[in-house]
């Protein structure tokens, strides 16, 4: 059978902005014998996410994600059903995803690299396991839980960068429900800052791009800032930590301000930030949900809960098309996304 698939046709350098000619999409012809414990997959969703970017360098600077090949399929979070099945744990009809899932319309995998989840804990919305019930989910949840220390009663005040992102739209909400009396999100546009708080019940928002963020915040937050979830890095960061209260956690989830830079992960902050996270006791550490997933199974049910009861709302942002599948990526890192990005490949 014909299927296609996307590969990576250049690199963009690692202080390149890519572009959708980074890619290529291929036809190619899948075999239809399938050996002991593979399956066939059609494809409903795949995700981009920031990280992909270090995925583009011949080097990713980490030893948890190994980079792209050129000419080779890329790969990301997706979803898919089973058509065909040689193996005993799946059957035709089941609802499949991985981190690892091929940029194609069709593939042929091994059924012990996929998960099986079920399509009632997203009351049928599929793409939400690449979201909010998914790594994008718990990266929010124990982010939050994991390094926020969020105290309810306690009359804290966090703010989100990048917020009106897949990760940051959700780790808002979370701070919210979990006790912060204050929740602000800095983004990039005034229809992003409308949706956090009429959407998504930040309690304001603040558009980087047209407004001073060190004024805006000392507006909004008198009481100075408790906890900061950290999307972007930079010069937003360093504004925000300057007005950060003793005592006070950095959830350091991604800096993708600087992604197109060759500089280490975390990048280096200015001697004066650093002088005032050590003058002042914050903590500042870099997180990742992989070291947590002996937690995973209980957040995700959490989580799903928390979004079939509507306590968490789901911003998405879906582009139709494997085709489109770098023209997504590129707009999702200039953030053209209003919550997560999301590419639907077939129904």
């Amino acid at each position: 059978m014909h299927a296609r698939r996307v590969v990576l046709n250049s690199r963009p350098g690692k202080n390149g902005e890519p572009s959708p000619g980074n890619f290529r999409l291929e036809q190619i012809t899948l075999t239809p014998d399938l050996k002991d414990g593979q399956v066939l997959v059609r494809t409903l969703y795949l995700s981009v996410d920031p990280y992909m970017r270090w995925r583009m360098n011949e080097d990713t600077d980490n030893d948890y994600l190994g980079p792209w090949e050129l000419s080779e399929c890329v790969d990301g979070g997706g979803v898919g059903v089973v058509e065909t099945s040689r193996c005993s744990a799946l059957a035709e009809g089941d609802v499949v995803t991985s981190f690892n899932w091929p940029w194609q319309t069709h593939a042929v995998m091994m059924g012990s690299s996929l998960q099986k989840v079920d399509s009632q804990m997203v009351d049928g919305h599929l793409s939400y396991f690449l979201g909010p019930v998914g790594a994008t989910g718990l990266t929010a949840l124990l982010g939050v839980r994991e390094k926020g220390h969020v105290t309810k009663g306690a009359n804290q005040t966090m703010v989100v960068s990048g917020a009106a992102g897949a990760c940051g739209s959700l780790a808002g909400q979370i701070g919210r429900l979990d006790g912060c009396a204050r929740v602000v999100g800095i983004c990039g546009s005034n229809e992003k800052c409308r949706a956090l708080v009429e959407d998504l019940g930040f309690t304001a928002a603040i558009n980087y791009r047209s407004e001073d963020v060190s004024a805006r915040l000392k507006e909004i937050c008198p009481d100075g800032i408790d906890v900061y979830f950290d999307n972007v890095g930079g010069s937003i960061s360093e504004a925000i930590i300057e007005q950060m209260n003793r005592g006070g956690h950095v959830i350091l989830c991604g800096q993708i301000s600087q992604y197109n830079k060759d500089v280490p992960y975390p990048p280096p902050l200015s001697d004066k930030t650093q002088e005032i996270l050590q003058s002042r006791s914050i903590t500042r550490e870099k997180f990742m949900a992989l070291s947590y997933m002996s937690k995973s199974e209980a957040a995700l049910f959490e989580l799903s809960q928390l979004v079939k009861s509507a306590q968490i709302k789901v911003l998405e942002t879906v582009v139709n098309g494997i085709e489109n599948m770098g023209v997504a990526f590129c707009s999702m890192m200039k953030g053209g996304n209003i919550g997560k990005q999301i590419v639907k490949i077939s129904d």
